[in-house]
């Protein structure tokens, strides 16, 4: 490939990228929470930065609970143990509530809703279900990579004398247990974001603690976003 078409290409990759809401989204999380990383909690530049980012942020998540509600209903992987499962629903139930209620927090911060008290308790609880869909996640998350942790070995038997490393099925079981690692990490990150969020350990979670977290966060989510790069041909 010339230069000029390898330009195109990752131009082309670039805009399939940013024309993601969700990519748009964690761009503007990385931005919200290293904004709030530099401002400590203290009032300035930064920590209007961070603000006006968290009230842009809500309206890319106008109607998003739809997603997970849809995945509450909707049929597990059959094989999948029930702990799970339950786990799994648990995080799909707590994740929309979080997103229904934060809706409410936009239409109070927009002018539209004018109970104040009691925005500021849904927002609470929001931070709560978004917390505890984290921790269920983390639990999902090793309770899947256990699961392909035995099946690799199973499998590594099976192939017991040949290079495992080049069977197809072994490959894409460490390319799964790999992308959970990084899930795993991620929310179990986000589990102390939202405890910095709540200000239930304000002395060990600062400001800066958990704008570093979520800013960590925020750019794993976008790497996970990364559409894959076609393979060139060679010339």
């Amino acid at each position: 490939m010339s230069t000029l078409d390898v330009a195109r290409t990752e131009l082309a990759l670039a805009v399939l990228y940013l024309n993601k809401a969700e990519a748009r989204d964690k761009i503007c999380r990385a931005i919200q929470y290293g904004s709030k990383f530099v401002s400590n909690g203290e009032a300035g530049t930064a920590q209007n930065v961070d603000k006006s980012t968290s009230l842009a942020r809500k309206v890319f998540r106008l109607f998003k609970f739809v997603n997970d509600l849809h995945a509450l209903i909707s049929p597990t992987a059959p094989g999948t143990p029930l702990p799970i499962v339950l786990l799994g629903k648990s995080k799909n139930a707590l994740l929309s509530t979080f997103l229904f209620l934060d809706q409410i927090v936009w239409l109070h911060r927009s002018g539209i809703y004018k109970n104040k008290e009691r925005a500021e308790v849904l927002g609470r609880i929001s931070l709560f279900c978004w917390m505890g869909s984290s921790v269920c996640t983390t639990l999902v998350e090793l309770g899947e990579i256990g699961r392909l942790s035995k099946s690799m070995k199973k499998l590594t038997k099976e192939l017991k004398g040949t290079d495992k490393y080049k069977n197809e099925q072994y490959r894409a079981k460490l390319k799964a247990s790999n992308e959970r690692s990084l899930a795993l990490i991620k929310s179990a990150m986000d589990v102390v974001v939202a405890i910095g969020l709540l200000q239930l350990a304000p002395k060990k979670i600062t400001p800066r603690v958990t704008g570093a977290f979520g800013f960590t966060t925020s750019l794993i989510s976008c790497y996970q976003l990364l559409p894959s790069a076609p393979k060139s041909k060679a010339s």
